[in-house]
């Protein structure tokens, strides 16, 4: 069985979007799980309505952690709340994630909506992550991961600010067989949107400083969590 975890913080917006291509996957051996972190508008009653189990939340670190103690399937998907799943999706990434052995998967993220800019920002960090698979281990935005290895490494660390998701894939990394599937999803933009294209840079800067420093644990990259209401899908 296949869980999937997703933390949100008023996301009434795109979390629609997510659950309807999870109900539309060829691949139905799974749960929703929905980790809040107090939203004020409706998404626990779009989360009810489509049949998701929901827990308290936090950061991305915290929810997705709630939601994996709850869990009862032997996989886990972490996915971010401004997603879309193409209908094959859970059925192929399964499939290899099993016949490869895999314990901790990255995959490919296409822009939904982009521009150019963002097109080609995302070629490129596919790229990055396809030829570097086996020197730095990348998941982000989707993560697949063995339940018990998850466990036995302690979760995500809750003290990182900022690309906790990498920090966790590493460490993963080191007690199970990462891999990189070429299964693409598509995830909004609305990041650029609210903060603009310049965040590449900030992006670019952090993976440096975890690359060659470690977790980020401070707010040096000032990094904000569910600041997108303004803005449409």
């Amino acid at each position: 069985m296949l869980s999937i975890i997703i933390p949100t913080l008023n996301e009434e917006d795109y979390l629609p979007l997510v659950l309807e291509s999870i109900q539309k996957q060829t691949f139905k051996d799974c749960e929703v799980i929905i980790a809040d972190a107090g939203s004020k508008d409706a998404t626990l009653e779009i989360a009810r309505k489509y049949g998701c189990k929901i827990v308290a939340g936090g950061l991305p670190a915290k929810g997705r952690n709630n939601g994996a103690k709850v869990a009862k399937g032997d996989v886990l998907l972490f996915l971010d709340a401004d997603v879309i799943l193409p209908p094959s999706f859970l059925k192929n990434a399964m499939g290899e994630f099993k016949q490869r052995g895999l314990g901790i998967a990255g995959f490919k993220v296409l822009p939904l909506h982009g521009r150019k800019i963002d097109v080609l920002t995302f070629y490129l960090y596919n790229t990055w992550v396809a030829l570097n698979q086996r020197i730095l281990p990348y998941a982000a935005t989707a993560i697949m991961s063995d339940k018990k290895n998850h466990h036995d490494i302690g979760g995500f660390d809750e003290e990182i600010k900022l690309f906790e998701d990498i920090s966790y894939t590493r460490k993963m990394a080191k007690v199970a067989k990462y891999g990189y599937i070429d299964e693409p999803f598509f995830t909004s933009v609305r990041r650029y949107q609210k903060d603009g294209r310049l965040m590449n840079v900030t992006y670019f800067l952090a993976g440096l400083y975890v690359n060659f420093l470690g977790p980020i644990k401070s707010d040096i990259f000032n990094y904000k969590f569910g600041h997108y209401k303004d803005e449409k899908k």
